[in-house]
């Protein structure tokens, strides 16, 4: 009778010592889909400019399809085809609707490319896009190389150094 006694006493004694003391995790909510923090950033210049007049650089920046009017940062990087080292970089100012803005004018004809640099929500994407500036004599253009990975890198490493890890959006 007694080791019936302790018998039942030690069952439930046991099985509370097996529960978790954790709290329970609502599993019922949607799952977040990663895809909605990414920044997105559309560029909105024209892809085919005049010599000698001023052109509006400009780009859209959004999350989760929304505007995003608290970027931290966007430049806009402008080189000749095969020069970027002699390149002139830009920033873009506010003008609402997530819309950032910048002047710049082609003083020749030629293949130019333009980052548009944008740091926003502790994210940096950089989307690339040709421009082209009057009638360049497309014999005369340096070919671009691909660095397209090469920045990649060099911006992954760069933040990583900050404390940012490896989790950037880019769109090349």
């Amino acid at each position: 009778m007694k080791k019936m006694l302790i018998t039942l006493l030690a069952v439930p004694m046991l099985m509370m010592g097996c529960s978790s003391n954790e709290p329970e995790v609502d599993t019922n909510e949607e799952p977040i889909d990663v895809s909605d923090l990414e920044v997105k950033v559309e560029i909105l210049t024209p892809t085919e400019v005049k010599v000698g007049e001023p052109v509006e650089l400009a780009a859209h920046v959004t999350q989760n399809n929304e505007n995003v009017e608290d970027a931290d940062e966007v430049k806009f990087e402008v080189w000749e085809s095969g020069l970027r080292d002699h390149g002139t970089m830009i920033t873009g100012e506010h003008v609402g609707d997530g819309v950032y803005k910048a002047e710049y004018t082609f003083d020749h004809d030629g293949v130019y490319y333009m980052y548009a640099h944008t740091t926003a929500r502790g994210l940096h994407v950089m989307p690339k896009q040709q421009i082209v500036a009057g009638e360049p004599d497309m014999d005369k253009v340096i070919p671009e190389e691909d660095t397209s990975k090469e920045d990649t890198e060099q911006m992954q490493h760069d933040h990583s150094q900050h404390g940012h890890g490896d989790s950037h959006g880019s769109n090349h």
